[in-house]
């Protein structure tokens, strides 16, 4: 399957700030700026940098970030499924996953998360895809919110909508481990039904709640 990689981008000035949100951003283009010292959600800054900068070499692989000057802010991840989770088992060339999402603490409440997300949807070139993210409570930046697992819950399903994503019923165990996870996906309008329903066996092992 051959990725169509549409490069956007949109310069926003917020408090006097000169940000460009753009991607998908090559790893070449990548690996010349640096990362926010508040990007540590996942791993240590560093060690995200070059995260970015090897997904953004892989065939399907898309970075889109904010950049303020030459310095990453933030940015969004998208890629086929980790080997190790129950999402890769059909090896689905048009199911592509939402992976990561961040935004440094100085530049939240901007809405830079929801327009990167768009900004990655432009063009119709996410129509081909079955695009899903697996939300976990753990993953939150609880403390420095200031939200509750719930509003932040809502936080994330608010995001993902500016898209069209949904929440869809799974029986994964780690989804299902606590009832503030959930599984949020958008279906392209040029996805085949058959990878629709092979998508469904993946959702549900059990039979009988399919």
């Amino acid at each position: 399957m051959e990725h169509c990689k549409l490069y956007q981008s949109h310069v926003l000035f917020p408090e006097d700030r000169r940000l460009i949100i753009e991607g998908p951003v090559p790893p070449e283009q990548l690996s010349k700026l640096t990362m926010h010292p508040d990007l540590k959600a996942f791993r240590r800054p560093a060690e995200q940098h070059e995260a970015l900068v090897e997904i953004a070499g892989l065939p399907e692989g898309r970075i889109i970030i904010t950049r303020d000057r030459d310095r990453i802010v933030g940015y969004v991840t998208f890629h086929y499924p980790d080997e190790q989770e129950r999402w890769s088992e059909g090896k689905m060339e048009d199911l592509i996953e939402l992976g990561a999402i961040e935004v440094a603490s100085d530049y939240r409440s901007m809405g830079l998360g929801q327009q990167m997300i768009k900004t990655a949807f432009e063009e119709d070139q996410m129509e081909r895809y079955i695009v899903f993210t697996t939300e976990y409570y753990w993953h939150w930046d609880l403390k420095g919110s200031g939200l509750n697992v719930w509003d932040y819950r809502k936080m994330m399903e608010r995001l993902m909508k500016v898209v069209d994503m949904e929440w869809y019923a799974t029986d994964d165990p780690e989804i299902c481990s606590h009832p503030a996870n959930c599984l949020m996906v958008r279906i392209g309008r040029q996805v085949p039904l058959s990878s629709q329903e092979q998508f469904d066996r993946i959702r549900f092992r059990q039979r009988f709640m399919y």
